[in-house]
């Protein structure tokens, strides 16, 4: 294998491992996501000189993910449906997000949310919008408030019965967004 590809191989591995070591604890050290991908303490400062860069290289990768997951669930599900399946996978991703909340703190200030917010604006907006023409919302549900009510997912612990919350805390967030009268004695927006 060339340099290069070596180099390439290493990071990819590193990336691999850390995606893995830093969901499972936060905590987790740099030198012990080393030693999991098999390369020594060097290698891995030579790609991610800090805790930091590994987050920004992890991070946007898995916001990727989850922003393309919108359109290709529209296409297999109606929308309401759609909707629902995207808030469990940023569920899944908001559990992730909870063991990295330190480093994605210290992220945040390098650009990190700039470069990610737009994005999942632009996913949920999407869903949205397919669930107001089929009149399974509300309409005028803002993107950025929906993201902001969803903030409790960064916040359910690992315990063994978080499944159950979040399903709980989203049925709650789904018939909050549904269409239909508004409540007696409160003027319709």
């Amino acid at each position: 294998m060339s340099p290069g590809g070596r180099t390439r191989c290493n990071r990819d591995r590193i990336l691999a491992v850390a995606r893995e070591a830093l969901a499972a604890s936060g905590d987790a050290s740099l030198n012990s996501i080393a030693k999991q991908a098999g390369v020594g303490p060097g290698t891995l400062y030579r790609h991610f000189p800090s805790r930091t860069g590994i987050v920004l290289a992890v991070y946007p990768r898995d916001v990727q993910q989850l922003v393309d997951a919108a359109p290709a669930l529209l296409k297999e599900h109606p929308p309401a449906a759609a909707l629902r399946l995207w808030f469990d996978r940023l569920a899944h991703y908001g559990r992730i997000k909870h063991g990295l909340a330190g480093a994605l703190h210290a992220a945040t200030s390098d650009g990190l949310a700039g470069e990610t917010y737009g994005p999942v604006i632009g996913a949920i907006a999407l869903l949205l919008r397919a669930c107001e023409e089929d009149g399974s919302v509300r309409p005028g549900l803002d993107p950025d408030e929906i993201l902001l009510l969803l903030g409790f997912l960064c916040r359910i612990d690992n315990s063994p019965d978080w499944a159950v919350h979040e399903d709980r805390l989203l049925d709650i967030v789904l018939d909050g967004l549904q269409a239909r009268a508004p409540a007696a004695g409160r003027p319709a927006k």
